[in-house]
């Protein structure tokens, strides 16, 4: 496992940092001990340790301190706590102070492997968005999660770069497809060629033709001279075609000619051209269900569709809008030169109850017209209720009843067994008041909890 990151082990125990050493040494890993929390901060400033794993009782500097200085020093570090003293109120604490989990002296080893080898996986996904963010730059912003359905993106993009197969990015208006198509032909082997846009949808088909075909001198009324379209300007790059369930029967059957041929002819003209191109297309339509009632060609979705990358919609990656909003802020913060550093609990909790029709590109405008409008140094309530121009869609029930009953089942199993253990904390162990607050049955909680241990 020579390309794991290095795990810090950090425990005023002797025996207990002997005991962690020689089980991350059966697994392979490569580590570092330190007997507190200073010593850690100070093996961490060489950047050699990604992963700490970290008692929370200690001297000099205690597990939950260290843990805060640590996420200041770097938000990505990937800290595991452990205690003896296994409340739920300390669970909690641990959780909100960025820590990525925690186990519970004496912790299962097995468990413990499992979460270290996810530990591993978030590290390498960190650093994939790292290098998808030197490429992108400025967009990168757009670029960002740790949920499970956006980890699933960044793996994917990795997977089909290399590779000249087409891909179908999918997702409503605003969830950044265009920048996915980019992500990859950053990554790719074509990356040195263009990387051009068309969008179906708002071209007529008369001129979109001439879009993608160019055109001979003389070809229709106005055709002063031989033009290029995108197909041959794109020539050893990647052609993005956004909105392709736009296109019309007529159109569909000249792009696929085009992914079955390798070649084009120019409007007006009689001579095939070759072309080496990537094409990458978009929809946020249901492009299957097109094809079921005739209005997208079943040959061109088979083509179209080798690889699909769905993006979900924000209000299904609940867990993202913090960081995305943080993201924006900070971009937007130096552009403008202000000096607005960061949002209050209150207006992220509001960021959190909206339903965002409009997606990344919603709260992206939403976050920079705060920006420039705030007069303080912390974006507030106000900020953000002031920067909405047009009504948002308010669910202002606590988070947890309604929109996280929708969204339970879609989320992963340690995000949602720890959103009970903070519901039943916060409602001090009264089951029926934490159901109520998951927005779930009494019976459905329970039925968790037996899965989870938590009974």
């Amino acid at each position: 496992m020579d390309a794991s990151p290095k795990i810090l082990i950090v425990d005023d125990e002797e025996g207990m940092r002997f005991f962690l050493s020689e089980a991350l040494k059966k697994e392979g890993y490569s580590f570092e001990t330190a007997s507190d929390g200073r010593e850690a901060l100070e093996k961490l400033q060489s950047g050699q340790c990604k992963i700490v794993l970290m008692d929370v009782k200690m001297p000099r500097l205690n597990g939950l301190l260290a843990l805060e200085k640590m996420k200041e020093f770097d938000p990505d570090l990937v800290v595991i706590l452990m205690t003896a003293f296994g409340s739920k109120k300390v669970a909690i604490e641990t959780l909100q102070k960025g820590a990525y989990d925690y186990f519970t002296k004496p912790f299962d080893l097995d468990e413990m492997r499992i979460v270290i080898k996810r530990a591993v996986e978030r590290c390498r996904l960190t650093e994939e968005v790292r290098r998808l963010h030197r490429h992108l730059g400025e967009e990168s912003s757009v670029m960002l999660g740790d949920s499970p359905a956006m980890r699933k993106v960044f793996d994917l993009i990795r997977k089909v770069a290399d590779s000249d197969v087409t891909v179908l990015v999918t997702g409503e208006s605003g969830t950044g497809k265009e920048l996915v198509a980019r992500a990859i032909h950053q990554q790719s082997p074509r990356r040195p060629r263009p990387f051009l846009t068309v969008n179906c949808a708002s071209i007529p088909e008369s001129l979109l033709e001439a879009e993608l075909f160019g055109h001979e001198k003389g070809s229709f009324t106005g055709a002063h001279q031989q033009r290029l379209g995108k197909f041959e300007l794109a020539h050893e790059g990647t052609l993005f075609l956004d909105e392709v369930g736009e296109m019309t029967p007529g159109m569909q059957a000249k792009i696929l000619r085009v992914l079955q041929e390798r070649e084009i002819e120019r409007v007006g003209g009689v001579k095939p051209i070759p072309v080496d191109i990537r094409v990458i297309a978009a929809t946020n339509q249901d492009l299957g269900e097109a094809v079921k009632t005739g209005r997208f060609r079943e040959d061109l979705f088979f083509r179209l569709n080798v690889v699909n990358i769905h993006l979900p919609p924000l209000r299904e990656r609940l867990e993202d809008i913090p960081l995305l909003a943080q993201s924006f802020l900070k971009l937007y913060a130096q552009k403008f030169n202000r000096r607005v550093g960061r949002i209050d609990e209150q207006a992220k909790t509001w960021l959190l109850r909206q339903r965002w029709p409009g997606n990344i590109r919603e709260l992206e405008n939403v976050i920079q017209r705060a920006v420039v409008l705030a007069e303080a140094d912390v974006l507030d309530l106000n900020d953000l209720q002031d920067a909405v121009q047009s009504p948002i869609e308010d669910h202002s029930e606590p988070i947890g009843t309604g929109r996280l009953r929708d969204h339970l089942e879609r989320i992963s199993s340690d995000i949602e067994k720890k959103l009970i253990e903070q519901a039943l904390a916060e409602e001090h162990d009264q089951r029926s008041a934490a159901a109520k607050r998951l927005g779930i049955s009494r019976k459905h909680l329970y039925n968790k909890m037996k899965k989870y241990g938590l009974v």
